[in-house]
């Protein structure tokens, strides 16, 4: 099988789990997306590969970020931030506006963190900084 049908199957798969977890029927999702139920029972089976509108649209129905179908799809690359970042990205209670700027902020620290370990340490490799656990936060009270 090519790469192309891998890749319809594989976010169609994505679609379906998303769905299901939402607890969502695929005519509602059809609906809330404003694509025919056929159309979306094909892109789920991996039969239809989803042109970027679509996977927007579909994105909007299910609450989650387009961004995130874009990477299933293999439209863009999957982005860097590890577990922290992954998680606000998925965090369906949160907008796509402040998701970014949680994101922002998040990126922010580590570079501060980073640039404060560098300087502390000049021609030393410094280790990938650890998320610290709420333990490690209850210490800081």
């Amino acid at each position: 099988m090519d790469k192309v049908a891998d890749l319809g199957r594989g976010i169609g798969e994505y679609i379906k789990q998303q769905r299901n977890t939402a607890e969502i029927s695929l005519r509602q999702l059809a609906r809330l997306a404003g694509v025919s139920n056929p159309y979306l029972s094909q892109i789920e089976r991996g039969l239809r590969k989803p042109s970027a509108e679509i996977l927007q649209q579909i994105a909007k129905g299910l609450r989650i970020s387009a961004e995130a179908l874009y990477v299933q799809a293999g439209i863009l690359d999957r982005p860097a931030g590890g577990p922290v970042a992954d998680a606000v990205r998925a965090d369906r209670d949160l907008t796509e506006r402040q998701k970014q700027v949680l994101l922002d902020v998040y990126e922010s620290f580590r570079r501060e963190n980073a640039a404060r370990a560098d300087s502390a340490n000049p021609g030393e490799t410094q280790p990938e900084v650890e998320p610290r656990s709420d333990d490690d936060f209850a210490e800081d009270r």
